[in-house]
């Protein structure tokens, strides 16, 4: 078994450490001819397939670098809007490789958050199927 992440949460729910094993799984870079066949759109800074997979390239995945230049979120390493770039057929062929982004640092307090609040869900649940448990059975034939 093995171990990807490891978040520290403390009671009030912050995030106090957090480490990731990151092994990039699952890139796939291909040669696209103008017009590209895949729809690409902005989210959450990054730009990601949200229409067309084909070649290992699935809906989700991030494009990661242009031409083996990496991306830096939705600008190129030049500093051009990879959306505007992509639009202009005198850039093509273009070698894009497209795989999982990272999380981002707000990616990770949130998960930390959701870690908690279950936490403190199953706390609760522990709790009150204990009472239950004590109090005996209810329902028909009690």
């Amino acid at each position: 078994m093995a171990i990807f992440s490891v978040y520290v949460v403390n009671k009030a729910g912050g995030l106090i450490y957090q480490y990731d094993n990151y092994v990039p799984r699952a890139e796939a870079e291909k040669t696209f001819s103008y017009p590209l066949d895949l729809v690409l759109k902005i989210h959450d800074e990054k730009v990601v397939v949200s229409f067309g997979q084909r070649d290992g390239i699935r809906v989700g995945h991030a494009l990661l670098s242009i031409n083996g230049l990496d991306v830096n979120g939705k600008f190129t390493a030049d500093g051009k809007e990879i959306i505007e770039y992509l639009k202009n057929s005198t850039n093509y062929p273009l070698s894009i490789r497209f795989g999982r982004a990272r999380l981002s640092s707000n990616e990770k307090l949130m998960l930390a958050s959701m870690f908690h609040s279950c936490e403190l869900f199953d706390q609760n649940l522990k709790g009150a199927l204990e009472i239950a448990d004590k109090a005996g059975n209810f329902g028909p034939g009690s």
